[in-house]
């Protein structure tokens, strides 16, 4: 008999009444970790262990759409999941309702890294600053960014104590300029590791950019003669010191507003051009310098004189002079240059004033010695002076005129002679025209008659 009931018991216990069963339903979902990428869709599984379910679903302020179900579960569609959420599923069951939750992560993988360097030519022992940063990523907390320099790691952050919200990343260090660094590649690392989340670990990388170091601390030099020779060719040279690096300097020299041609060379810290100049014009004119490198330039000015060796030109100092005596005269020598040469003239060892009006004697008669000088040298001519009498000259004119009036008596006397025989002849040809017509006549005459002989006429 104990028996039998320990047997009813066992049976019992093993087959619980309905609302026992109702009791110890499960509700669960799928999938257990949401890990979607921003802007994307995710399928949703809410389901139960509860044979005949009540009413059941999900709730969330997504976008959703049901798209399956089944006795004990539900499927469902959310569309443009743009940022974290949690979801419950939930049923009922006998009257009892039970849910659970869902974390839903979404990511933006660091598609876009942006370095910067401010400068990018930055002065010896001055400090530049590296910026890196991701102007988009999710979720934040899962982002490191590390800062290289060529290879070797200069700064490396994470983020694991900003607000998600943010979504944007940035990490920023100063750095003092080295001569060493002149060239180096920078570069930023950016890591999303969602493996806390289900997911991967997504890597991106920002462009190279290269630092370029430079030292320009002094002003460049001009080295040229004060004084040039128009039309002569003159060596002048442009020289900038304490220059890192010099081989990169560029230089532009220019006299007035002509570029010269130029010869650049560098040793060491120093940077030098050589150009050869002609200068054209007389007068004061400026030679210029400009010098660069990088974001760097300066220009250095030098005042340069353009002088011309003293010329003594027949035009305005001729070699043969004549005076006429007893008037006053001046010893007619201007020179040319510059400067405007002085001029010294002598006559017989004796320094003659050439610039005092005098009147003219036969003794001024000679040869006068002048001699022009400038910076730039002297140079001297013989001039010849011939002082003739007043009545000299006049007898000399009419000696020209008498001359002169003999020539045309003698070309009208001849043009007079070969005009008037052609005349004469004119006024004898008719005469012998009429002279050989009655000729011509006669024997016409003469023959007829012969004729008429013969015939008996």
């Amino acid at each position: 008999m104990e028996m039998l009931l320990f047997c009813v018991w066992a049976l019992l216990a093993l087959n619980p009444g309905p609302g026992a069963t109702e009791e110890i339903f499960e509700v669960s979902i799928w999938p257990d970790q949401a890990l979607v990428k921003l802007g994307q869709s995710l399928m949703i599984n809410c389901s139960t262990t509860c044979p005949d379910p009540g009413p059941g679903g999900i709730e969330t302020y997504l976008k959703k759409t049901q798209v399956d179900k089944g006795p004990q579960w539900k499927e469902f569609l959310l569309e443009d999941v743009t940022e974290n959420s949690v979801l419950q599923c939930f049923f009922s069951c006998a009257g009892i309702q039970k849910d659970t939750s869902l974390d839903i992560t979404v990511y933006q993988p660091p598609e876009q890294v942006i370095l910067e360097l401010q400068p990018a030519w930055v002065a010896m022992d001055e400090a530049f600053t590296v910026k890196c940063h991701v102007p988009s990523v999710a979720p934040l907390e899962n982002l490191t960014l590390t800062l290289l320099q060529g290879n070797q790691e200069l700064h490396r952050k994470d983020f694991m104590n900003l607000a998600v919200a943010s979504q944007r990343a940035e990490i920023t260090i100063n750095v003092k300029a080295q001569r060493e660094d002149d060239r180096c590649n920078f570069s930023c690392c950016a890591e999303l590791d969602l493996s806390s989340h289900g997911g991967g670990l997504f890597h991106s990388s920002s462009a190279i950019k290269v630092l370029r170091i430079f030292e320009f601390s002094e002003s460049p030099q001009i080295w040229v003669s004060s004084l040039l020779e128009i039309g002569m060719a003159e060596a002048v040279s442009c020289e900038l010191a304490r220059v890192f690096p010099a081989r990169e300097v560029m230089f532009h020299m220019f006299l007035g507003d002509q570029e010269l041609s130029l010869f650049v060379s560098w040793k060491g810290d120093t940077a030098w051009a050589n150009a050869t100049v002609r200068a054209m014009e007389t007068g004061d004119q400026e030679l210029s310098c400009l010098v660069s490198l990088g974001p760097m330039e300066q220009k250095t000015r030098e005042p340069v004189h353009v002088y011309n060796k003293p010329r003594l030109e027949e035009s305005d100092c001729p070699g043969y002079q004549t005076w006429v005596k007893g008037t006053e005269q001046l010893l007619a020598c201007v020179p040319k240059g510059n400067p405007t040469p002085t001029l010294v003239c002598t006559w017989n060892g004796v320094i003659f004033n050439f610039e005092v009006p005098r009147k003219a004697t036969q003794n001024h008669t000679g040869t006068y010695c002048c001699t022009a000088s400038n910076q730039l040298g002297s140079v001297s001519k013989d001039i010849a002076v011939i002082v003739r009498g007043l009545d000299e000259g006049i007898s000399s004119a009419i000696f020209v005129i008498i001359i002169v009036a003999l020539g045309v008596g003698v070309i009208t006397i001849a043009l007079y002679l070969n005009y008037r025989p052609c005349k004469i002849e004119r006024r004898k040809l008719p005469y012998r025209q009429k002279e050989k017509n009655k000729e011509e006549e006669s024997q016409f005459a003469v023959q007829q008659a012969e004729k008429c002989n013969a015939h008996n006429c």
